[in-house]
């Protein structure tokens, strides 16, 4: 777990996936992230099964449930995710609509930078983004990663690449 001023960042468990639902299903993330066609709870409990729960125990690290400390109400993701055709962890995060632009993203994701170098002493990562989410991009770049060129992801599309 990973506490900063406002937020608290844990692992996911199965019981989340009802917000993990409704975060996939949110307009961001289809618009942004991408349609990972998750139609029921079901669904988002085999997504995480696959994606977050695997990672965990594979890498060491994956997405974190992104909570208000004050309520527990959860707000989002951040974290870091291993691809397949990357050298490095990524940073990644998304958050429901009602929870944007309140520094959320960037105070989650600079406590998962901190907790990469520090805790899991890994030295480079990476950020990917569409090249349209000026959002991501203007995050990306106040964590002090800067742009290097290009990814493709695996389902062809291709976006920017950021190192720090």
């Amino acid at each position: 777990m990973i506490e900063t001023e406002r937020l608290i960042l844990r692992e996911y468990t199965l019981s989340d996936a009802p917000f993990i639902y409704k975060l996939m299903n949110s307009d961001g993330w289809l618009k942004n992230i991408g349609d990972r066609n998750i139609n029921t709870i079901g669904d988002a409990e085999a997504y995480m099964q696959k994606n977050y729960l695997s990672s965990y125990e594979k890498y060491g690290f994956g997405p974190f449930l992104v909570s208000l400390k004050k309520t527990g109400e959860p707000l989002g993701s951040s974290g870091l995710y291993k691809r397949a055709n990357l050298d490095h962890p990524d940073v990644g995060f998304a958050f429901l609509p009602e929870a944007a632009n309140k520094g959320y993203a960037f105070e989650s994701a600079q406590a998962v930078m901190n907790y990469a170098a520090e805790t899991l002493k890994i030295e480079k990562i990476v950020g990917i983004t569409l090249p349209e989410n000026i959002p991501s991009i203007k995050l990306l770049k106040k964590l002090g990663l800067a742009e290097v060129g290009k990814y493709q992801y695996e389902d062809g599309e291709e976006l920017l690449l950021f190192s720090n």
